[in-house]
């Protein structure tokens, strides 16, 4: 319960065995099998040139004339998620509660102090209903905790450091001699902001509780019951499962505060310093993919970080020898977790820490497990909801997982009732819940979830507007004036209160009936002969992927972009009833790069072709969703209306308005793009969803694809900018299939664009990996294009020096 309180490379087997290979904590020399020192890519004769990931990667050692590529990260110190040096802990308390039989739930030990002086409520909330039935039974509470001195105090440098940032944001103040420093500064503490609160409070407290009964005659009703609860600021607070079930089995044989403090020294001592910071960007596409070794490089960076200190140390004689003789770091076999270890009672216990955690994602749950649970039983024995303009988009038979999105979104009142199951199930369905409907997009769920609770806590649970709870007693059923949405575990039902607020008549919806009087019937959610909005035809897919065990991830990819899907309807659907959307952060008016301009001669390395500047700018026009056709706009737009009316006065769209607009003020952005210099395209401001939207949707004439492609090869020429075209183009959803298409085109120079774009992300550390995934036909395409711009290119450097003989080396691949 939520509580307020006082204060593969292109040689797979081989990269993964060496990527596997241990660093010493004292540096090798340079012969040495695991020496640090990165090996310089040597000249290709091939006109395709090598991958930088088939390079050895026993070598991480920069070498001091290294050239920056755009396409890499701009080198600068990675910073850790948890560095060695932060006050912050990893567990802040532990709880220990009992059940008396004259007192009923005590509170034994809070330690190393009290985290809250109502014991009482804590202890209630440590044991659940009928625990005593159950020999084993986890649950999770949150607790708003308000901050202390320590956290008071550091308020206001993080409000400096945010002055500095904005500060340093702004284009007049920006030192280009220096732009490598600014980086370093104004991206850190970005991304330290970028998964905040948005104002919220300050961050929860993750209660993970441990509730244990033994029997035991020699006591009232033959049984011990016990509970044991850590308290952490970590949302992956189920890695400490396991020494909750060591600590709690200790504690029933000494149960002294020495045994807590045991388990509270272990966990805090735990190592999580070579764990990089990964941005924004970073973690969305690290969360989408299944590829292993993404983002290794930065794993190996933070151990030659961490080795160069400690050689450097050595040296000085000022180490104090944290790390033994001897010590070794390895690189994670998955980056998606790093492991680490906890050395309990001399017992070392491994942990894997999630590498991109989400501010909505707590726990470990399931979304196929939820979406199981609820569409098996719809699957088998449809059963009608009553309508409800918020909930029922598509009908009477609108699927109950479609049922609970859209009662997430309008932030309406959702109970998940678990009647004689284990109170650690509930809590699941709840934390899936807010996971399902945030889609790594949205925010302000998890803050008001309640994943267990109880009937003594109903009057609290009520003043909560929007609130996602479980509970264990059927007594909830009963209540429809609790409830607005109630999700029956057991039965795999729900059902919609019949005392749920009505839907309010507001302007937007209005508005859009006088604009478009023929969709009035679809507005009432009474027509299901059309599936008007496609949640029908995305739930077949996700039931379809389940089938055919797509796996975890595939799923929660696909509910992002059903996420992402719905914020932009909503946008179009402001744009087209109030004129203008504050989900939109485009400058539609930014000025177009003429494509026969000496730098886009530069660039893709084209002299006056049949595309003009005009047809470029068809590639930057429009912003938003991309529909076919008008009337398929207007029809989704009308089945959509009252959800998205619902949702504009929830506090997840007031957090998703302010997150984008802080996201595009610089203040929220990672600062590795560089400026346009002489000689360069100047960026171009696109929408680049949209973009992307038309290539896959749209039956495009060439002229506009070629238009698109040029400006795709303009917009994505660095690292950040390649970021986010890889995570616009995930490897669940055709990846680069659709960027691939314009190798064919039928103008020269959009070819040539393309094989530029390509070449940029098959050596971008990231986009290598998106590369290795495209079929044969694709490289095919690639190496004949590739060589039909080489062989254009060395006929234009000879027509220009005007020499009878072509100089030595032409054939060697050029670096884009």
């Amino acid at each position: 319960m939520t509580t307020t309180l006082p204060s593969h490379s292109s040689v797979p087997h081989a990269s993964l065995i060496e990527r596997r290979t241990s660093f010493s904590s004292f540096p090798a020399s340079q012969s040495s099998s695991t020496s640090l020192t990165r090996h310089k890519q040597t000249s290709q004769t091939s006109l395709i040139p090598r991958s930088p990931a088939t390079s050895s990667r026993k070598s991480l050692h920069l070498d001091s004339s290294y050239s920056h590529d755009a396409t890499q990260p701009v080198p600068r110190r990675l910073k850790s998620q948890y560095p060695l040096d932060s006050p912050e802990r990893h567990v802040e308390y532990i709880l220990v509660a009992s059940f008396d039989i004259d007192r009923g739930p005590i509170m034994e030990h809070q330690y190393p102090g009290a985290i809250s002086p109502n014991e009482n409520m804590l202890a209630e909330l440590m044991l659940p209903d009928q625990t005593h039935v159950r020999t084993q039974d986890w649950t999770m509470f949150f607790l708003h905790k308000d901050s202390g001195p320590a956290e008071e105090e550091e308020a206001p440098k993080k409000i400096g450091r945010k002055k500095g940032e904005d500060e340093r944001s702004d284009p007049e103040q920006i030192d280009m001699g220096d732009e490598g420093a600014t980086s370093d500064d104004s991206s850190d503490e970005g991304n330290e902001s970028e998964e905040g609160d948005a104002g919220e409070g300050p961050p929860l407290m993750y209660v993970l509780n441990l509730v244990n009964t033994k029997q035991d005659n020699s006591v009232k009703r033959g049984a011990v019951v016990k509970a044991m609860a850590i308290c952490t600021r970590h949302s992956f607070l189920h890695i400490y499962k396991p020494l909750l079930l060591l600590a709690l089995e200790d504690y029933f044989k000494s149960p002294y505060p020495e045994t807590l403090a045991g388990l509270y020294n272990a966990v805090n001592e735990m190592d999580l310093s070579l764990m990089p910071r990964l941005s924004t960007l970073e973690r969305h596409i690290l969360q989408a993919s299944d590829v292993k070794d993404m983002f290794v490089e930065k794993f190996e960076q933070m151990i030659k970080q961490r080795l160069a200190e400690e050689a450097a140390l050595a040296v000085s004689g000022e180490s104090d020898s944290p790390t033994r003789p001897g010590t070794k770091y390895n690189i994670p076999r998955d980056t998606h977790e790093f492991e680490s270890k906890v050395v309990y009672n001399d017992i070392p216990i491994p942990i894997k820490v999630p590498t991109a955690p989400s501010s909505e994602t707590v726990g470990d749950f399931s979304f196929v497990k939820l979406i199981q649970t609820f569409g098996g039983p719809h699957a088998a024995s449809p059963q009608p909801f009553a309508l409800h303009p918020h909930l029922t988009t598509s009908g009477a038979y609108t699927h109950p997982i479609i049922v609970l999105m859209n009662a997430m979104l309008t932030q309406k009142r959702i109970i998940f009732l678990g009647h004689n199951r284990p109170s650690g199930e509930v809590a699941e369905a709840v934390l899936a819940a807010c996971a399902l409907a945030s889609g790594g997009v949205l925010k302000g769920f998890t803050r008001y979830a309640f994943p267990y609770t109880d009937l003594t806590k109903v009057d609290e649970l009520l003043q909560v507007p929007g609130f996602i709870a479980g509970v264990t007693n059927p007594a909830f059923a009963n209540h429809h004036e609790w409830w607005d949405l109630l999700c029956d575990l057991p039965a795999g039902r729900m059902k919609i209160s019949s005392k749920i607020e009505a839907a309010p008549v507001t302007e937007g919806l209005l508005s859009f009936q006088q604009q478009h009087p023929s969709f009035t019937t679809m507005m009432s959610n009474s027509n299901t002969s059309t599936d008007a909005t496609g949640d029908t035809a995305f739930m077949e897919d996700i039931m379809r992927s389940i089938a055919a065990r797509h796996g975890e991830s595939a799923i929660r990819s696909k509910f992002a972009a059903y996420t992402t899907k719905f914020t932009r309807i909503a946008a179009a659907f402001e744009e087209s009833v109030y004129g203008a959307s504050a989900l939109y952060v485009v400058s539609l008016g930014e000025a177009v790069p003429d494509i026969n301009s000496p730098a886009v001669d530069q660039t893709v390395g084209a002299k006056n072709e049949p595309l003009t500047s005009q047809e470029a700018m068809a590639g930057l026009k429009g912003h938003g969703y991309v529909w076919p056709n008008d009337e398929m706009k207007n029809r989704e737009l009308a089945a959509s209306v009252s959800r998205i009316e619902g949702w504009r006065n929830t506090r997840s769209y007031k957090t998703f308005k302010s997150d984008l607009a802080s996201s595009h003020s610089g203040a929220g952005r990672s600062s590795h793009f560089p400026s346009p210099t002489k000689g360069n395209l100047p960026r171009p401001n696109i929408d680049l969803h949209h973009v992307l939207s038309r290539l896959r949707t749209l039956r495009l004439l060439p002229a506009e694809a070629g238009a698109i492609y040029l400006v795709l090869s303009s917009f994505c020429t660095d690292y950040d900018s390649i970021l986010e075209l890889l995570e616009l183009t995930p490897m669940s959803e055709a990846g680069l299939f659709y960027i691939t298409l314009g190798l064919f085109h039928e103008e020269r120079i959009v070819r040539e664009a393309v094989v530029v774009l390509l070449e940029r992300i098959r050596k971008h550390e990231c986009g290598r990996h998106f590369w290795n995934r495209v079929g044969g036909w694709i490289s095919m395409g690639f190496q004949r294009a590739w060589k039909e711009r080489e062989s254009r290119l060395v006929d234009r450097d000879y027509e220009r020096s005007g020499d009878a003989q072509l100089p030595l080396g032409l054939g060697v691949s050029r670096t884009i």
